[in-house]
């Protein structure tokens, strides 16, 4: 079955950066687009970045463009969100996500 580890949350000063991993197995993923979508406290689920199966074409929100590097090595099942310059408001819970499938989540908190 799907499996999504996500990893490399944490507290941060605002201004500061953190890079998010994700450990994927149970299915092919150089197969699949994935995504990062995040949820904040005591609001939804929001979607932050998307890669295509090659790493070659890339989205985002708006709020997070030229701050957030979404990336991934096929060779090791791993998907990456470089995130820099970090503000309070990007605060929450960070999951990686192949379609409805998603992680337990790594909590990201931006707070001096």
């Amino acid at each position: 079955q799907v499996q999504l580890v996500e990893s490399g949350g944490g507290l941060v000063q605002p201004g500061g950066s953190l890079r998010l991993s994700c450990a994927a197995s149970g299915f092919t993923f150089s197969m699949y687009e994935m995504d990062w979508v995040r949820q904040a406290p005591g609001k939804g689920l929001e979607w932050v970045s998307t890669i295509n199966i090659h790493g070659s074409d890339t989205s985002y929100r708006d709020s997070v463009k030229g701050r957030f590097t979404i990336s991934r090595d096929n060779a090791k099942n791993t998907l990456y969100l470089q995130m820099d310059s970090l503000k309070p408001e990007d605060t929450a819970v960070y999951y990686c996500a192949r379609g409805n499938a998603r992680g337990q989540g790594t909590q990201v908190t931006v707070s001096s």
